[in-house]
């Protein structure tokens, strides 16, 4: 949690030990405004250099984060309480995007000869075009992940980029800054910035700023929505906001497989992502023999000091969200649930702390929030549905359309994937899985539907949204 100490300051609490951390001070409006008006007066020059060159400072960047990327676990357990066994996925996921994004910048940012049906005498072509000065709001859970998804390709692309994280995890936006500046990348093309709630509401209103990426919940994400259409012009808006993401288990599936990954995508960061499995649906002829199974993987797991390597559950970010969850849970058991983990088998488990026990629910049905609002923490519902298509009517009851995933053997069963294309058809949502969950793949477009947002990152996409289509038309001859 992130404590405001004064108008000009921010403290980062540890949700670790309820200490603080970090501090840093926020810009006055004037140095804001002035830092903008630069980032954009550079962006012309930046966006004059040749692609090539800019991707081989990409390359440099790569280069640079690469060698300091061992601190990066540390800080970020400081900051928000992960694992830190886990923080080394971040680093190899952010490095994996970048690699992709990168490898692709060339083909999809060249220009497109039309020469094929180009009449005599005339010439055209088509071009992306940067759109200027990009802010980029990053979220506290996956610091580095998210980042990379817009400030990469923006920068790439010939854009500047504010980048601001949350006051969760400051040190994020700093180190990823410092690894492009010393790549080459010049000082302001890529800019950290520190602000607050209203000093970020005059950044998205400049009107230098062209476009904002956001990721975070669906309230900020209409927070953000809202200035941007109340400021003058027609601002871009990416929106990557909440999930709660559901899984199927067919009759077929692997249960021991299906339920330590389901479990790993609900637990993984204390359930603290976008794309965690939240819900489960599960057939009822293995129904019990699956519930028994993620029980049992689920008792195996170690809430406690995030420092130590063989934890893998930490706190949650905040007490208000260790608070939140709680009551989640509760309300669900009230309305008629039952939980099947014994909350004493996790001693760090207490009132007034971050540490929360992973929890599984069953007898949950639809009128409860915890199978329809998004718990972002150590829990899950699992539900019993007697065919296919109660389970796709479910996995679509939700506000949100993030990611969905079937479970089922696909390998020894050909009607198997048969039956999963015919469903992921059917599944409302961006990205839909076959017998795995909770990953972006930097080749496939993130996107989502209904409350999670809209807009395309990663992929040869993702550089559309950071550019705009310019056409150039030639009449050479004109007798």
């Amino acid at each position: 949690m992130s404590v405001p100490q004064s108008e000009t300051t921010q403290t980062t609490i540890s949700p670790v030990n309820l200490q603080p951390v970090v501090e840093r001070t926020y810009p006055t409006f004037q140095v804001l405004e002035a830092t903008i008006a630069r980032a954009a007066a550079a962006q012309k020059e930046w966006a004059a250099l040749p692609l090539a060159e800019r991707i081989a400072i990409g390359q440099k960047f790569i280069d640079e984060f690469t060698s300091m990327g061992e601190r990066v676990p540390a800080e970020l357990t400081k900051q928000m309480g992960r694992p830190i066994s886990q923080g080394a996925g971040e680093v190899r996921g952010f490095l994996e995007r970048a690699r992709y994004m990168l490898s692709i910048a060339e083909a999809n940012l060249k220009d497109i000869p039309l020469e094929d049906t180009d009449k005599p005498g005339f010439r055209r072509f088509m071009k992306r075009v940067p759109l200027g000065v990009v802010l980029v709001i990053a979220p506290w859970n996956f610091p580095y992940l998210t980042a990379i998804n817009s400030v990469f390709p923006a920068i790439i692309a010939g854009n500047a980029v504010i980048l601001k994280p949350s006051p969760q995890t400051p040190l994020s936006a700093e180190r990823f800054a410092l690894a492009l500046h010393r790549a080459g990348v010049p000082q302001d093309i890529v800019i950290p910035l520190h602000l607050s709630p209203e000093l970020t509401k005059q950044a998205i209103q400049n009107p230098l700023v062209k476009f904002v990426s956001f990721t975070g919940s669906v309230v900020g994400g209409h927070t953000v929505e809202e200035a941007a259409v109340s400021a003058p012009g027609f601002k871009g808006v990416a929106l990557e906001l909440g999930g709660k993401d559901p899984a199927y288990v067919r009759a077929d599936a692997d249960l021991d497989y299906t339920a330590a990954e389901l479990v790993d995508g609900a637990m993984f960061n204390s359930g603290q992502s976008c794309c965690a499995i939240e819900r489960i649906y599960v057939h009822e002829s293995v129904y019990d023999d699956f519930v028994s199974k993620v029980v049992g993987v689920v008792k195996g797991y170690k809430l406690g000091d995030p420092n130590q390597p063989e934890t893998n559950l930490g706190p949650v970010v905040s007490l208000a969200s260790a608070q939140r969850i709680r009551k989640q849970v509760a309300d669900a058991v009230a309305a008629g649930a039952k939980t099947l983990i014994p909350e004493d088998l996790f001693a760090m488990a207490k009132q007034d702390t971050c540490y929360v026990a992973p929890q599984v629910l069953v007898d949950v049905n639809h009128t409860m929030d915890i199978m329809m609002e998004e718990t972002f923490g150590p829990v899950v519902g699992i539900q019993k549905v007697s065919s296919d298509e109660e389970a796709v009517k479910l996995m679509n009851d939700s506000p949100y359309g993030l990611t969905a995933s079937i479970w089922t053997n696909a390998a020894e069963h050909p009607e198997s994937e048969e039956a999963f294309l015919k469903l992921e058809d059917q599944i409302e949502c961006g990205t839909v899985f076959l017998n795995r969950c909770d990953y972006l793949d930097p080749a496939l477009a993130w996107t989502g539907v209904k409350n999670s947002g809209r807009g395309v990152s990663l992929s040869k996409f993702g550089y559309d949204q950071l550019t705009r289509a310019k056409n150039v038309h030639m009449k050479i001859k004109t007798t």
